[in-house]
């Protein structure tokens, strides 16, 4: 396993992985790529999560009380997601899937910030789903978040216009079931890349984090860009410990002046 702590080898190594078009490229994305564009890490010490216990799923059925602090909580989410923009990281994810190399990107973030840089949505995989908007739990209907803000703040659950079913943000929920097709289709990308990239991730949130040692098993190269260690750096080629949106900053600008 290679180490590369400078920026310029950073760079340098990227510049490669571009220059060869040969490879199938798939990423996993987590957090780590969304902090840079001003979006805390919900998780890290002080975040929302270390100050309101996140909702079970079952309590959000059952309880109002439960509903009210999930749309209490995704609205103080919304107001971070608003204000920020993608960075070069994510551009540059875009960029490799406009050009077909990156078949697929699988994420962890529901900040939409990959829709923001307009990433092709037939090659996202929302893991976890999408805290930007909220959909109906009994139809299926899609709703926008801002406009449920006047029910919440009469103490009420929103409901759906259309069949009167509960309102949830569009995200996985601790103890919600996990989108089997999505997992099915995530797994499939990793077997057959022939390099997996891991950005901003740390790795220790299943199942997703199992997908880069499929991506191995089944051949594949795995490079990890994350600020810290992760469980699976062992298997990885290559470990980059550089700030994402600097390490990624003029990504493919030489190969578009040679044009």
């Amino acid at each position: 396993m290679t180490l590369i702590t400078s920026l310029s080898e950073a760079r340098d190594f990227l510049a490669k992985i571009y220059k060869d078009d040969r490879l199938r490229i798939v990423a996993l994305t987590g957090a780590g790529i969304s902090t840079e564009s001003g979006i805390p890490d919900f998780r890290s010490p002080g975040g929302i999560w270390s100050r309101r216990q996140p909702v079970q799923y079952q309590d959000f059925i059952s309880s109002e009380d439960a509903r009210l602090e999930d749309w209490d909580r995704r609205f103080e989410m919304m107001d971070f997601f608003e204000k920020s923009e993608p960075n070069a990281a994510h551009e540059a994810l875009t960029l490799l899937a406009q050009e077909d190399r990156l078949t697929c990107l699988i994420t962890q973030n529901v900040d939409g910030l990959h829709q923001a840089a307009d990433f092709p949505q037939d090659r996202l995989i929302e893991i976890h789903g999408n805290s930007t908007f909220a959909t109906c739990l009994e139809c299926g209907r899609r709703a926008g978040l801002d406009a449920q803000r006047a029910e919440v703040e009469a103490a009420r659950s929103p409901r759906c216009d259309a069949c009167g079913g509960l309102l949830k943000a569009a995200v996985i929920s601790f103890g919600q079931q996990m989108p089997e097709a999505k997992l099915e289709r995530a797994v499939q990308a990793a077997r057959e890349c022939d390099l997996f990239l891991v950005l901003g991730s740390s790795l220790v949130v299943h199942p997703a984090a199992q997908l880069p040692a499929v991506a191995v098993r089944s051949g594949a190269g795995l490079v990890i860009l994350n600020g810290q260690e992760t469980p699976l750096d062992s298997l990885a080629t290559t470990v980059i410990r550089t700030p994402l949106a600097q390490t990624f900053a003029n990504f493919g600008e030489e190969n578009e002046q040679n044009l």
